[in-house]
């Protein structure tokens, strides 16, 4: 007879599958999970002792209430509904479980997500009464956002429809047509019946034309060693463990890939490469380690390491990024504000993000896309981020363990948000948000009030405060036309100033790089300066390709719609390329340079200018008078008085 010790390390070699279940309301998650501990013996018997009495209590039914071996909150039984994921753990000769029984219910859209979100395996319930219901849809839809390999739909109640074959393959040919739009490859069905126990631990007699295997002989037979990414080491650092001045351990989990000893390694952000000297564990020190063990890491050579960096190979490498797009799920009581800074959890980074822009929100009955500029509680949606710390990052169809993250509300230091990054466009390319372009503006209490107003100003200096914003690609000759125009406003007695890249950036905007949030940042500086020269009752002539037309907007949010005039300076790029005497297109084509319009990111021009001119045709003095005349049109330059 084998000794406790001898089972126990023969249970530890089994491998753990983790699923999850999710269903409508009264589809018989519940029944069908108590069904499955109760027929694998997997219930102790004071639980069925406790089970026996609380089922006399709630029902006028002699028989045991399997359900109530998962819904275990009051509230629960009161309603016979699943609120919270209720998290079961059992086993089998071949294999360990943890499961989730999640809740069907779009309110609990939340909780759903989360018991599925380390899970191998998702089981979709349908009421064979009812098939496929959007309900349905909604739960395969976020089965496949998270990444979940494998689906089993499960066609319960197969009793109540007689056990009629054609009821059955009537609901798998409907959900295998919308399945299609989904990312699930692997989907099995099965036809069950969670009360009478038909197909759930043994096969049915009752449907002999099911020649399938049960519910718990898929479970146990599904393979799931590839479920892991085991190409891609990343290893964040979690904790540098320094006993005493002979010994530096980086400790963490192994979050994908596979590590030997002798590997070699680079270090992230500092991109220092080194070899892996041992992999030390409590139990002594391996050869080699995979996810998810947690192991501790010295290195050959004393690098700088800490909390939040990374390990990799070093022909394998994560994306390094700020700028990132992710489908959210949002958690948050209160609805997502894009003029609140979040804290992002990802791995073991915690960091401060901006949400630049919510792209759309799913409508996750329907998949259709709706437009949004926020989410609520459960909605999901697409959404643009920036953060103040690189993330070391895949996209989470590659990599569930790099590729997910949490957003927690700074001030109540809760969970607000899920969030899987997708990897669909360029970082230059992502909608960028100016920070502080949305706050509102106005009076500090106790602020001394303005003793000049703006008609004192307009009427001393004749003209009305605006901003001409020229926009182009880059040498088009909207620098030129800005300085021919402040020449021709010099003369007619008005007052203007240019701003134009290369006197902004030699001062206000020094320190910033031409990546797409240097560039976002560079424009909300000269959106803000504009503003205050308005103020002071100034023309101002701004020369900048700002590409996006969402920038250009937010700039004129800045400035003030009512005195913001955008001229596009219109050229063909051949004739910009032709011109360009900083030879920013060679550069650009070289890959010396990177943003640059036309080249490696779009051009949006002005849907609707209050002027379009074309130095390349008419000449730069043509184009600088035609911008006069409409200045004159609208009564900025004379003002009227």
């Amino acid at each position: 007879m084998p000794s406790i010790a001898a089972f126990l390390k023969e249970n530890e070699k089994k491998d753990l599958l983790r699923f999850s279940t999710a269903g409508s309301i009264d589809d018989g998650k519940s029944t069908l999970i108590g069904r499955l501990l109760h027929d694998s013996k997997n219930v102790y018997e004071d639980q069925l002792a406790s089970l026996r009495k609380v089922s006399r209590d709630t029902s006028s039914a002699e028989k045991i209430d399997l359900a109530l071996l998962t819904d275990g909150l009051r509230a629960e039984r009161e309603q016979g509904i699943t609120i919270d994921v209720a998290y079961r753990y059992f086993s089998t000769p071949k294999r360990k479980y943890i499961i989730a029984d999640t809740p069907g219910h779009e309110q609990y859209t939340r909780n759903m997500a989360t018991g599925a979100s380390m899970a191998n395996l998702s089981l979709i319930l349908i009421d064979a009464q009812n098939g496929v219901l959007p309900q349905t849809r909604r739960h395969a839809f976020i089965a496949s956002l998270l990444g979940i390999p494998h689906l089993i739909v499960v066609v319960n109640k197969m009793d109540l429809v007689g056990y009629d074959r054609k009821v059955f393959e009537a609901i798998r040919d409907d959900f295998t047509a919308f399945a299609a739009k989904l990312q699930n490859v692997d989907i099995r069905f099965i036809p069950v019946s969670a009360l009478r126990g038909d197909n759930v631990v043994t096969r049915s007699r009752r449907m002999p034309w099911y020649a399938g295997e049960s519910l718990l002989e898929l479970l146990d037979g599904i393979y799931i060693g590839s479920d892991r990414n085991l190409l891609d080491f990343r290893f964040p650092v979690q904790y540098v463990i320094r006993p005493d001045l002979r010994f530096r351990g980086y400790a963490g989990v192994v979050a994908s890939g596979v590590v030997r000893k002798g590997d070699e390694v680079l270090a992230l952000p500092s991109l220092k490469t080194t070899r892996v000297k041992s992999i030390v564990t409590y139990d002594g020190n391996l050869d080699e380690a995979f996810p998810p063990m947690s192991v501790c890491l010295t290195l050959e050579d004393e690098i700088d390491l800490s909390r939040g960096e990374m390990l990799v190979h070093r022909h394998n490498l994560p994306r390094t990024e700020r700028r990132f797009e992710a489908m959210v799920v949002w958690m948050g009581d209160k609805p997502l504000d894009l003029a609140l800074p979040y804290l992002v959890k990802h791995t073991t980074r915690l960091t401060r993000a901006r949400i630049d822009q919510v792209r759309y929100k799913v409508n996750i009955n329907t998949l259709h896309r709706l437009p949004a500029k926020t989410l609520a509680l459960n909605e999901i949606g697409r959404v643009v981020f920036t953060s103040n710390l690189p993330l070391f990052c895949d996209p989470y169809t590659k990599n569930r363990a790099t590729g997910s993250f949490i957003l927690i509300d700074t001030i109540a230091n809760t969970t607000v948000g899920a969030g899987m990054i997708i990897d669909r466009e360029p970082p230059g390319q992502l909608p960028a948000r100016m920070g502080g372009a949305s706050e509102k503006r106005g009076a500090a209490a106790g602020r001394p009030r303005r003793l000049v107003s703006a008609r004192d100003r307009a009427s001393r200096y004749g003209q009305k405060a605006a901003t001409i914003w020229l926009t182009g690609l880059a040498g088009c000759g909207k620098t030129e036309v800005a300085y021919a125009l402040e020449r021709k406003l010099f003369d007619l007695g008005a007052v203007s100033v240019v701003l134009e890249g290369e006197n902004v950036r030699h001062g206000l905007s020094r320190e910033l790089d031409f990546s797409a949030e240097g560039l976002t940042e560079h424009l909300r500086r000269v959106a803000e300066t504009a503003r205050m020269l308005n103020d002071a009752g100034l023309i101002v002539l701004c020369a900048f390709v700002s590409p996006s037309a969402s920038v250009r907007a937010q700039a004129a949010g800045i400035v003030g719609k009512s005195r913001f005039l955008e001229v596009h300076v219109d050229a063909p790029i051949e004739w910009c390329e032709e011109h360009d005497k900083a030879g920013l297109y060679r550069k650009a084509r070289q890959g010396k340079i990177r943003n640059l319009a036309g080249i490696d990111i779009p051009y949006e021009p002005p849907v609707r200018p209050v002027l379009r001119v074309e130095p390349a045709r008419t000449g730069i003095d043509a184009a600088a008078e035609a911008i006069v005349k409409k200045l004159r049109a609208a009564r900025i330059f004379p003002a009227k008085q």
